[in-house]
């Protein structure tokens, strides 16, 4: 695989059925009318009708979507010395001299509500007084993001650098030149004809969006692997001013990085962990509303955060429900697609109150899910939305107890989670749910192909602790 390009799915088969599929049907035609003029048994004049459905069984054969499977993905587990305990959050914010007594208090308050635990993490630019926000520290806190989980990855799916056809890298609010993609193909010294992305601004959504870039090039080269990178450098999103709707982010973003093997070669389905069933994406940034709800711009004092509004929820509750709706329609059983049909439309008939509006039970279907992880109070919320017993919102809060909010990667480190604890089994569904600014929400669901082995958990981000979750924290 030494920088040789992939042939398309369009295979020679495949372009030869393509190109003699008007010679067959009018040799077939011919052959019919010949049949019926010399007036042969009738069993003869079926034989061009067998043909006819033998070509279509063919085509459609080869025209099948190639398969989308997980080979396997990791993620960061920091060094203890990035290690950020709210007292010296706290600490070390009181030093800097631009924050007020009022904004303090609201950072610590925001902390101590979230469910954030006392082990999250923070890169070493925001360890420093003040914090440096410079191109260069943020380029070295990607390097420190980037290649251990990288690394793992190779180490883990025995692919090589030169092996990979696809590398998409997720990072909303840093894009440097060369792109932070750039930054890695230099790294790992990979082929000339890679395709890479870099997608920024998408927020924690981006995770899902990345899954779906490459699904849609998998899905037209075969024989190929793809990477995706998910990850936030926090010291350029570090927010040093007074405005309590841009505090926010510097109190519950935390360090974190995920890299993800995806594959559509068929033989790797026994090494493989996970196959790709339904991704689907909504937005609403067509909304003036909801497209202010949650953007990045200058305080009055000209500096520059990354602005939460009051209504974002309800803009967050509404752009949920329009993914969970299309998702339903797509991988729920059939009696429960009927009996969900039927109350969306006695909703739109106005028989019943929008607060009377059905959910669906989507434990038929799904078995597990990574939500949003921007804090206890939101995955509580999502939870009561959609019905969901305490232990399938296990993941997502222990996740953001131990970790914090690490915008794309997180669920990433809950699926890890969910391994670590054995808990899923072949067959399983998993169901990744991102939100993030725009809006957007994105669904990204998965079928377990075998079980997972509680080994896992000497492997992940959770190889020290995971004996100590679930927390009792009501």
């Amino acid at each position: 695989m030494e920088g040789n390009s992939k042939p398309l799915v369009d295979q020679p088969w495949k372009s030869l059925l393509h190109l003699f599929k008007l010679p067959l049907f009018l040799l077939l035609i011919a052959a019919e009318a010949y049949i019926t003029i010399k007036r042969w048994q009738p069993m003869f004049q079926l034989l061009p009708v067998l043909c006819i459905l033998i070509y279509l069984a063919i085509q459609h054969y080869l025209s099948r979507p190639l398969p989308v499977y997980l080979l396997d993905f990791s993620c960061l587990r920091p060094p203890r010395h990035h290690r950020i305990p709210t007292s010296a959050f706290l600490e070390h914010a009181t030093l800097h001299n631009y924050f007020d007594k009022d904004s303090l208090e609201f950072m610590s308050k925001i902390i101590t509500l979230s469910g954030q635990g006392e082990e999250t993490y923070l890169p070493t630019p925001l360890h420093y007084f003040p914090p440096k926000t410079g191109l260069r520290d943020s380029i070295g806190e990607a390097h420190s993001l980037f290649f251990p989980v990288i690394d793992d990855l190779f180490s883990k799916t025995r692919v090589t650098p030169r092996d990979v056809d696809v590398l998409i890298v997720n990072c909303s609010g840093f894009c440097p030149s060369p792109s932070l993609s750039s930054i890695i193909v230099n790294r790992y010294a990979m082929r000339d004809d890679i395709k890479s992305f870099n997608l920024s601004g998408m927020g924690c959504s981006a995770g899902a969006i990345g899954i779906d870039v490459a699904r849609t090039l998998l899905r037209k080269r075969e024989n190929s692997y793809a990477v995706i990178v998910s990850t936030e450098i926090l010291s350029t999103g570090w927010y040093a001013g007074k405005d309590k709707r841009k505090l926010l982010l510097n109190c519950l973003f935390r360090m974190g990085c995920s890299a993800v093997m995806l594959t559509n070669k068929r033989e790797e389905k026994s090494s493989s962990k996970y196959r790709l069933v339904k991704l689907l994406r909504t937005q609403r940034a067509f909304d003036d509303k909801a497209y202010r709800s949650a953007i990045r711009e200058e305080d009055s004092e000209g500096i520059t955060g990354f602005t939460l509004e009051r209504g974002l929820l309800q803009v967050a509750a509404d752009t949920l429900r329009d993914n969970v709706f299309g998702l339903g329609l797509s991988v729920l059983p059939l009696r429960e697609k009927i009996v969900y049909g039927f109350h969306m439309l006695l909703l739109a008939s106005k028989l019943f109150k929008k607060g009377d509006q059905y959910v669906p039970d989507f434990s038929s279907a799904i078995q597990h899910y990574c939500l949003p992880a921007s804090g206890k109070a939101v995955v509580r919320e999502i939870g009561k939305g959609l019905k969901m017993r305490k232990e399938e919102m296990e993941a997502s809060l222990m996740t953001f107890q131990r970790f914090g909010n690490q915008s794309s990667s997180s669920m990433w480190y809950q699926m890890a989670y969910m391994e670590a604890k054995g808990k899923v089994k072949e067959g399983d569904r998993v169901c990744q749910l991102a939100m993030g600014s725009g809006p957007k929400c994105n669904s990204v669901v998965w079928e377990s192909l075998r079980d997972s082995s509680l080994d896992e958990a000497k492997k992940g981000p959770w190889f020290d602790c995971i004996g100590r979750y679930p927390l009792n924290d009501d």
